[in-house]
């Protein structure tokens, strides 16, 4: 049966209406989320030169005042203020855009699947691929294989300068892999953080007494490189999201502790690495 005429026209003219509203809202949500996106990147921005301002003025102040320098040297000091503002601004953008969500999301997933293994396995391997190509880690490791290198501990060729410092970054990211497993573990078994530090620590002194000299302020260091503006987000995602998905757990209480355990494993990895290293 054919329609008539008119009702063809009221038809196709009701279908582009309904096409444009469509197209109107979804204009619409698009505006909204590029809103929301300019915001968040703005407040980032703002807080970014709030925290590189106070760094900017001393240095200028010291290459002026103190060291007597032309005016004209703070010229390359802006710039790279400005380039480090445009990198910081959107780094910490993409870690509430992904890095947070994803690891409080992974977390909250392998422990509803139920599996210990890939739960502690995902723990090791997050901190072990987070470490091993830190970039704090790799100057670290080059530097102390130069030193071990002129001291006489190691060949001072490149080939005994690049094995040993491949075997620092190795010992010191096997030392945040097992460290985040054991910081899932206490979440998991409601373990005291308060004495596994404790005892960590007494642990360091120990191995500080006989463990080689020359080791002693390389693994102290090598403490504190770990904890990178990438390992601290996603462990601490993890962390947060873990607790948040054990039952009986409080994120708050709970969640938080994993950054102490990833610096405290590397001193002491790094020091039996110096003493294995010596006995060789």
């Amino acid at each position: 049966m054919r329609l008539p005429a008119q009702n063809i026209f009221y038809l196709a003219c009701n279908r582009g209406k309904q096409v444009s509203s469509i197209y109107a809202r979804q204009r619409d949500l698009n505006r909204t989320a590029m809103k929301d996106v300019l915001t968040s990147l703005s407040r980032d921005a703002l807080e970014s030169l709030r925290d590189l301002t106070p760094i900017v003025v001393v240095i200028g102040v010291f290459q002026v005042l103190v060291l007597g320098n032309p005016a004209s040297g703070l010229t390359p000091l802006l710039a790279g203020g400005l380039l480090v503002l445009v990198g910081l601004t959107l780094f910490i953008y993409g870690l509430k855009l992904a890095l947070f969500p994803i690891g409080e999301r992974l977390a909250f997933a392998l422990a509803n699947k139920g599996s210990a293994f890939w739960l502690l396995t995902f723990a090791f391997l997050l901190g072990f691929g987070t470490t091993i190509a830190e970039p704090a880690l790799l100057a670290v490791a080059e530097e102390a294989s130069r030193v071990a290198a002129m001291g006489g501990a190691i060949a001072n060729t490149p080939d005994g300068r690049a094995e040993y410092a491949f075997l620092l970054r190795l010992s010191v990211a096997t030392a945040v892999g097992v460290a985040i497993v054991l910081g899932v573990l206490r979440i998991i078994a409601a373990w005291s953080l308060p004495f596994m530090i404790i005892s960590g620590y007494l642990l360091v002194i120990l191995l500080t007494t006989i463990a080689p000299p020359e080791i002693v302020g390389i693994a102290y260091d090598s403490g504190a490189v770990t904890t990178s503006t990438v390992t601290v987000p996603l462990v601490t995602a993890l962390g947060v999201g873990l607790a948040g998905a054990v039952r009986g757990r409080n994120p708050m209480l709970d969640g938080f502790g994993l950054i102490a355990f990833a610096s405290l494993t590397p001193i002491l990895f790094v020091m039996l690495f110096g003493i294995l290293t010596q006995w060789n």
